[in-house]
């Protein structure tokens, strides 16, 4: 009986006292490395993702070798640039290649996988990614309200699949208020903090956002919108979090 008794409170010590995680996500809908100059420029993009200093970037349209991107693999090239592996997910075969979401991370990924998500222009996806501690899930809603209901309930269901912290990021196509936002806000706590990221160049709504699930609350440590007016069409969102 002793030794059960010791055993169950050092559990509960190891519980109760175990680290806290801190995280900085980016999420940033980089155009294809397009700028508000016209200018595609991938060393840029790489360049606000290093200085970010984010351990996990949610990326919304991205080519992987196509016509439009002279055969570049995009997100293999910021991989390579800032060192950080790299997880895609296609949503359309598009001009020879693909075209869709991606996540770059300094952590290998444990797996992932991508979920079809309704979209009457295009076809969405969900990229799920699954680490250690945590998963991204990062998409890029449709533009239509009906379409970005149904993937709210889709991200319910594979809510369900996990025990960890889900994060979710990217470009929703919603503003706050909105009954797609409000949807997801009784699902994940808001981490970003509704800052206007589009247009970039003059910023005068909210559609790019963090958000996270977790039976437990967490703390916020920082969250801005970066002011980077050129690189993009949209500006980057970064928030940093921790949790017990």
């Amino acid at each position: 009986m002793r030794t059960a008794f010791f055993t169950l409170l050092t559990a509960f010590i190891v519980l109760s006292f175990s680290p806290a995680q801190s995280l900085r996500i980016l999420s940033y809908n980089i155009r294809n490395a397009k700028g508000m100059d016209n200018v595609t420029d991938y060393k840029r993009i790489a360049h606000i993702i290093t200085q970010s200093k984010a351990s996990i970037v949610a990326l919304q349209e991205l080519d992987s070798v196509t016509q439009r991107s002279k055969g570049v693999d995009l997100l293999k090239e910021l991989s390579d640039a800032t060192g950080m592996y790299a997880s895609y997910g296609a949503a359309i075969a598009f001009q020879g290649g693909k075209y869709g979401v991606g996540v770059l991370s300094k952590e290998k990924p444990l797996n992932q996988k991508t979920i079809a998500l309704p979209g009457t222009e295009e076809p969405r996806v969900l990229l799920i990614v699954e680490f250690e501690h945590y998963v991204v899930f990062c998409s890029h809603f449709s533009l239509t309200e009906k379409d970005r209901i149904s993937s709210v309930k889709i991200i319910e269901e594979q809510l369900k699949t996990y025990q960890k912290p889900v994060l979710l990021a990217g470009d929703l196509n919603d503003t706050p208020g909105s009954t797609t936002m409000q949807m997801l806000q009784q699902l994940f706590q808001l981490a970003s903090a509704n800052g206007l990221s589009f247009p970039s160049d003059q910023p005068d709504r909210c559609i790019d956002y963090i958000l996270m699930h977790h039976k437990q609350k967490i703390q916020v440590l920082q969250t801005r919108v970066l002011n980077e007016p050129v690189a993009s069409d949209h500006r980057p969102v970064m928030v940093e979090l921790n949790w017990q």
